[in-house]
């Protein structure tokens, strides 16, 4: 049976690993996520977790062991943050493109310069193109369910693609918070032992991403984008059935006080909490507000969310980094909205806001300012510009 506890987000996830009789661990420690391997590694030291544990030398080293792992047959397991994956990022690439079903966990955090431990979403931005499934984790007990769905959604056989589990750093993952953990059986009710369809064998050796030279690597990517795009239902029929079985939901885009909202805010990550508590406040107020909350952000749940907001006269996505464009829009969510909503003839109006870089507060007074400022821009059909919020003068 499952048990509520309280403790800290990070150490939950590691739990959740261990659950999944994950195989093989490859890390190296970076803040803020290093109380999640540092659990994984006293799980596996203590004898309560069968599994290989690698400290390698650098998060490039991590991912190259965990490729080899995963390859060879192994559940495998690995987690990082900011500049720590963008040194790992060219495996990233290579684990995608081989279909390898490896789990990874960001803690988010700003990259440098300057130099900042602290929360937004910098890498979670910078690994969009590498081809790996991306779910947002909230709270803790979704960051304990997401690691638990995400071995079933890259083991799919229709899936075969690394899953990328984002948590907000410091701001979650440092937190200790209600949840509630699954048992053992629970799991495995859930998660079948991971039997590879694939997988390196000594006895029939073969090569595995060799040279794509031009008569090839154009079908090779076209294979990858295909399945990519293939995958989405399978990972919403891994959300279904874990709802079955657990009783707690998860769908792509997820939805509060949207039914009449004329002003909805489109977001990600542990902010959409504060969203929502500014929402009821604003509601209370007479304002018709409600929030759109992107759980799944690769592959993009284009069609999921144009119903999430369809109805709405204005739209105000929430972006915590900055792409530096040097247009209109900035924030990599937004310039995804924008794009959804260009060839059809009935669209919100689409404000860009940055928020909370390198851990900067949100207040609920600041929702609160942005619907005020939106409210009050004339319709004149000069585009707005994205926007700073807490900038300090």
């Amino acid at each position: 049976m499952s048990k509520r506890i309280g403790m800290e987000v990070s150490i939950a996830c590691a739990e959740a690993v261990g659950l999944c009789d994950v195989d093989v661990v490859a890390a190296y420690p970076i803040t803020p996520q290093t109380h999640i391997v540092e659990h994984l590694s006293e799980l596996v030291a203590d004898g309560h977790l069968d599994a290989e544990f690698i400290p390698v030398e650098s998060e490039h080293s991590a991912m190259s062991a965990c490729i080899g792992s995963s390859a060879a047959g192994a559940r495998t397991f690995t987690s990082t943050s900011a500049q720590g994956y963008a040194l790992m990022s060219e495996l990233c690439y290579i684990a995608s493109a081989l279909r390898l079903p490896i789990v990874m966990a960001v803690a988010n955090r700003a990259i440098s310069a300057p130099i900042s431990i602290w929360n937004d979403h910098c890498d979670l931005m910078y690994a969009r193109d590498t081809g790996w499934i991306q779910i947002i984790a909230e709270n803790g007990q979704e960051l304990v369910d997401l690691s638990i769905q995400a071995f079933r959604m890259a083991e799919d056989p229709n899936v075969l693609f690394p899953v990328q589990i984002n948590l907000d750093g410091f701001t979650l993952s440092h937190v200790i918070e209600p949840m509630m953990l699954p048992d053992k059986a629970e799991v495995q009710k859930y998660l079948p032992p991971y039997r590879p369809s694939l997988r390196l064998d000594p006895a029939k050796p073969v090569t595995i991403g060799p040279v794509g030279v031009v008569e090839i690597y154009t079908e090779a990517r076209k294979a990858q984008d295909e399945a990519f795009k293939n995958c989405l239902p399978h990972l919403v029929k891994a959300w279904d059935e874990f709802g079955k079985q657990f009783g707690r939901h998860y769908k792509p885009v997820e939805t509060y006080k949207t039914e009449d909202a004329e002003t909805i805010f489109v977001m990600m990550g542990s902010i959409s909490e504060t969203a929502m508590t500014a929402v009821d406040a604003m509601r209370a107020a007479g304002k018709k507000v409600g929030v759109a909350r992107l759980r799944l952000f690769r592959p993009f749940p284009a069609a999921d969310f144009f119903a999430a907001v369809k109805g709405a006269k204005n739209v105000i996505v929430l972006d915590r980094v900055s792409s530096f464009t040097g247009g209109y829009v900035s924030g990599p969510v937004a310039i995804e909205v924008k794009s959804i909503f260009y060839d059809r003839k009935h669209y919100p109006k689409v404000r860009n806001y940055l928020v909370g870089l390198g851990g900067r507060d949100v207040s609920v007074e600041n929702f609160t300012e942005m619907v005020d400022q939106v409210a009050k821009s004339k319709d004149d059909g000069v585009p707005v510009a994205y926007e700073f919020i807490n900038v300090r003068e």
